[in-house]
Parts: structure tokens; C-alpha cells; sequence
């Protein structure tokens, strides 16, 4: 029996996420540092395709297989065969089918073997069809998102809007890097001259966009000479703005790719913390900034959902990118979507709150509060800042010093994958009046 190691990975990292609630960020590493690059490569493409498209893999299975109850080993192991059947036109049928009932025998379930191999056929004779209830299950079924999610989409922002914003955070989002303090004159030099391409952002200073990268340009970031950070998480940096001499706090800065970005780019007689609940999250912030250059930043811990351990009044700047559901990244972390429930937001919305009115107490009279999330959900983010300023009557909202494409007529700053190439993010920004 032989099997691709790129299979057996993919294999035994959808099986974590699944039974653990594990990350793809985080497996596919751990993963994919034994693996040779075409190998690398075709497990990414597997685990990332499988997450993206799992709910309508799964009505296919149903519907092969007459709505057997099925073991998770069997399920995954026809998931993987009918993406490879159905999407990767240059994996052979008869190596996409074979591979996967040795998955089977791989993992012990060698009675299964006979089931796997008939549904696939059937999968690759058959004509698929399949039937939805309404609408609603039809858009749930097609793009792979839980039908509850797409239900609160449609209700914040439409039908054909959820339909593209559902579409969208199924592509493969782009690779973007940004300009570090350990960037020299030759580093892009280099990497355009070794036939990267490499597009200047139109939106974000210092921000790049890169296709087909290489080996060297991870070499690059290994030593922070680039640092990789996506597009709208740099506007959260642009939108802090932080001007000579003032002083600054990163509230909830792990895993700190925003504080040392604004670090990266501020002057040296700022005063700079950032704080986070757990010392091993705070660990990879100071790794972090070490790696890119950043100097002068304060790193403690602290519950933020307690009160800060400043005096008030403390600083000229305070940024609260809170803990968040994490919808606005399901093109990078495509899994979350399966982890989520309904009632999730509230519980988040609640923490969001406790969070910025903590915050809201260290800050300077005529001072910035930049509150930020990676949600697409109005219920943690313009639900948030609303409830913030009824009880903040001595704060104005201020609007965002961003491009006008991402300014909402309510005053604040959102970005849409379906609409900015983007990750979902959110922005606001207040003034302390008194």
C-alpha cells in the first residue's frame, strides 16, 4: 500500500481540526516542514479545498451513500477523493480514487474499503444532482457555510451581497508582505530582480502583493526583512497614525503583527506597550518584534476585561483590535466558519465592550481610541461603538484616516473581501473630549 505523504498529511490534519477544533494555521506548518515542495504544496491545496468546500462535499456524500451514517475516518477520506475528483483537474481519477480507499486500510477501517470505492465511482459516472429546500439552503449548500451564518449575512447585508461575500471567502486570498526595519536597498531589488511579481498596495504604504513566491522570498521574512501581514489588517496600522511623541498602548497586541507595524513606523521618542492576557501569546509578540527591528515597545500581561493596570489618563493613543469570531479571515482560516454559533457574537459583543470602556479610562483628554475587529458582524463591531458612545458621552466619533472606499456612511471604516480583494475588517476611531 503506498499513499502520498501529502495525502496522509492532509488526511491526519483534517481529522484534528475536526475532532479538536485545531487550526489549519497552525497544523499546516507543523505539517508541511517534512514535506518536499510539490508535496507541501498539493497538502495545502487538499486541506484548504476540503475545509472550503465541505458542506457541499458532504451533500454529495449523502447523496451517494443514501444518508448512511458514516465514521469521521470515512467521511474524510471520501472528502478528500471527490475534491480531487470534482476540482483538481490534474490529479488522475483513478489515483484520486485508489489513494483515498488506501486512506481507509491507512487508518485501520479496511471493512470500509469496498464502500469508498464504490461511491467515488459512482461520484465519477453519475451526474451530480442535488436538492435544497429554499434558497437560503442552496447558497449554505453551494458555498460550504452553515446555514445560520448565511441567514445573519442576509439579514446584514442582503441576498446577492452574502452571495458574493460567501463566494469570496472561498478564493485563495492574495499574498501581501510589508517593509519591516530590517528592510535594506537591495531587499526588493532582489526579489524583483530573482522574477518575483511584486505590485506596490494601492491602498497601504510599504505594502506589497506577491504571486508565485519562492523560497527566497520565506528566507526574507525568516530574517524580518519582510514581514507577512495581510492588506487590511495594515490599514488598522495606517488608521493609528501614531505622531511624534506620543505615547501609545496595543491592548490586546498578540499575536502582534499590528504593534510592530506601527512600531516599524514610528518615531523613537514614542512611548510604545502592548499588553495581552497570556505570557506564551506575548512571548511570539517580543519574537515578533525583535524580528522586524521594532524597538522601544513595553510588553506585560494583563485580563483586559479587568481593569488596566495604568493610571488614567496614561496615553496619547490606544488601540483595542479586539478578540473577535474571526469571520471577516475565513479566506485564511476557512475552518472557523464550522467552529462559530449563533450565539457566539453576543458573547464576543459583550467582551468587545467591557474591553473598549477599560480602555477608554487610560486615555489623554483630545487622545485617539481606535477600536478594530477582523468580524464582518455588525453585532461586535457599529452595535459595539453605538452601546460605547451612549455610555461615553465625553467621546466623539471621529471618522478614519483612510481611503473613502472603505468609509460606511455611519462614520466608519469597513473592507469586504468580496469587494476590496481584502480580509474582512472593521475600524473606528474616537476623541476624548474631557
Amino acid at each position: 500500500m503506498k499513499i502520498s505523504p501529502a495525502r496522509v498529511a492532509a488526511f491526519e490534519i483534517l481529522g484534528k481540526i475536526e475532532r479538536e477544533k485545531a487550526f489549519s494555521s497552525v497544523l499546516l506548518p507543523l505539517y508541511e516542514e517534512n514535506l518536499e515542495s510539490k508535496n507541501r504544496a498539493l497538502c495545502h491545496e487538499l486541506t484548504l479545498g476540503v475545509l472550503r468546500r465541505q458542506i457541499y462535499l458532504d451533500k454529495i456524500i449523502e447523496s451517494f451513500s443514501n444518508n448512511k451514517k458514516l465514521d469521521l475516518t470515512v467521511r474524510i477520506a471520501l472528502r478528500l477523493g471527490i475534491y480531487q475528483l470534482l476540482f483538481l483537474d490534474k490529479i488522475p481519477d483513478y489515483s484520486a480514487i485508489n489513494e483515498s480507499v488506501n486512506l481507509i486500510q491507512f487508518a485501520k477501517k479496511t471493512s470500509a474499503k469496498g464502500f469508498v470505492n464504490a461511491v467515488l465511482r459512482r461520484v465519477l459516472r453519475e451526474k451530480i444532482e442535488l436538492k435544497f429546500a429554499d434558497k437560503v439552503e442552496r447558497i449554505s449548500v453551494e458555498t460550504s457555510f452553515p446555514r445560520w451564518l448565511i441567514e445573519n449575512w442576509i439579514k446584514q447585508f442582503g441576498v446577492e451581497e452574502t452571495k458574493k461575500l460567501a463566494r469570496a471567502n472561498n478564493e485563495t486570498p492574495p499574498l501581501v508582505f510589508r517593509l519591516t526595519n530590517k528592510t535594506d536597498e537591495q531587499t526588493l531589488e532582489i526579489l524583483n530582480k530573482i522574477g518575483l511579481e511584486i505590485t506596490e498596495s494601492e491602498f497601504v504604504p510599504h505594502a506589497f502583493h506577491v504571486s508565485k513566491p519562492n523560497e527566497l522570498l520565506f528566507a526574507f521574512a525568516q530574517k524580518g526583512k519582510i514581514y507577512f501581514q495581510e492588506e487590511s489588517s495594515q490599514l488598522v496600522g495606517q488608521a493609528v497614525n501614531l505622531q511624534k511623541g506620543e505615547s501609545f498602548l496595543d491592548v490586546c497586541c498578540a499575536p502582534g503583527s499590528k504593534l510592530s507595524q506601527i512600531a516599524n513606523q514610528s518615531a523613537e521618542n514614542n512611548f510604545m506597550v502592548g499588553g495581552d492576557l497570556y505570557k506564551h501569546r506575548l512571548r511570539v509578540v517580543s519574537e515578533i518584534l525583535e524580528k522586524t527591528g521594532a524597538k522601544n515597545v513595553n510588553i506585560l500581561a494583563y485580563n483586559a476585561l479587568d481593569s488596566l493596570p495604568f493610571a488614567e489618563r496614561s496615553f496619547d493613543v490606544v488601540l483595542v483590535d479586539a478578540p473577535c469570531s474571526g469571520t471577516g479571515t475565513i479566506r485564511h482560516n476557512p475552518e472557523i466558519r464550522y467552529f462559530l454559533t449563533e450565539k457566539d457574537f453576543a458573547e464576543l459583543s459583550a467582551k468587545q465592550l467591557k474591553i473598549l470602556k477599560n480602555a477608554s479610562k487610560v486615555l489623554k483628554t483630545g487622545g485617539r481610541l481606535i477600536y478594530s475587529t477582523c468580524s464582518l458582524e455588525k453585532q461586535e463591531n457599529e452595535m459595539v461603538c453605538e452601546k460605547f458612545l451612549v455610555d461615553n458621552s465625553n467621546y466623539d466619533k471621529v471618522l478614519p484616516e483612510l481611503p473613502k472606499r472603505f468609509l460606511t456612511e455611519k462614520g466608519f471604516a469597513r473592507t469586504f473581501p468580496s469587494r476590496d480583494n481584502m480580509d474582512g475588517f472593521f475600524i473606528a476611531m474616537f476623541e476624548k473630549k474631557n
